[in-house]
């Protein structure tokens, strides 16, 4: 992930300008380029695939959208996109931007969002949790395959770790997983996998 040198932007004028382009989000105006590596995708499609595979067999009305826009809040200059969204479609009417543009701005129609971490790992740890938790996202999920997050948020020795945050009251109670172990999700009881599931080949 890298910043982008630019003058600062408004919602309406990312939106207009890199709103359909998955390589672009928005905080405090600035433009970051997120630009990620095949490992990167590679986890992210497999984490996909196990939720996807998991709201057919329980036939939940969720969506997984290809790419989505968070704004966590109306008077923030921040759109966040995250690696992967999990909507209630049955709620996405009362999005008000979401016929014209792959926007969400309502708690409500958010089930689950996961970042899969990278050279980024403070945004994923610190100001992501805050602006999730304060949107009122149910579940979030920080994929570490790596081991990249810093010692206070992983532990030493750094290795590879899974966490699983949960909306409690305001703030996230957060669980770690590390390689071989079960991965539990509130959002999604049924759900069997690990961290070794997603890995690069």
């Amino acid at each position: 992930m890298t910043y982008t040198a630019s003058k600062t932007l408004t919602f309406a004028d990312f939106l207009s300008q890199y709103g359909d382009d998955p390589r672009y989000e928005l905080a405090d105006g600035e433009l970051i380029d997120m630009e990620s590596t095949g490992s990167h995708e590679t986890v992210s499609g497999k984490v996909a695939t196990q939720i996807g595979k998991e709201i057919i067999t329980q036939q939940l009305p969720w969506v997984i959208p290809r790419t989505c826009l968070i704004r966590p809040l109306a008077e923030a200059i921040t759109a966040r996109r995250p690696d992967i969204v999990v909507l209630d479609e049955t709620v996405l009417s009362s999005e008000p931007l979401w016929e014209k543009e792959p926007v969400i701005t309502l708690a409500g129609s958010l089930k689950l969002v996961v970042e899969v971490v990278s050279s980024n790992w403070e945004n994923d740890y610190a100001r992501k949790v805050e602006e999730y938790a304060l949107l009122g996202i149910p579940e979030y999920w920080i994929v570490d395959y790596r081991g990249l997050g810093g010692i206070a948020f992983i532990g030493r020795p750094k290795q590879p770790t899974f966490t699983v945050c949960q909306l409690i009251g305001e703030d996230y109670s957060q669980q770690q997983f590390r390689l071989r172990e079960a991965i539990a999700s509130p959002s999604l009881p049924n759900l069997k996998f690990c961290l070794n599931d997603v890995l690069p080949r």
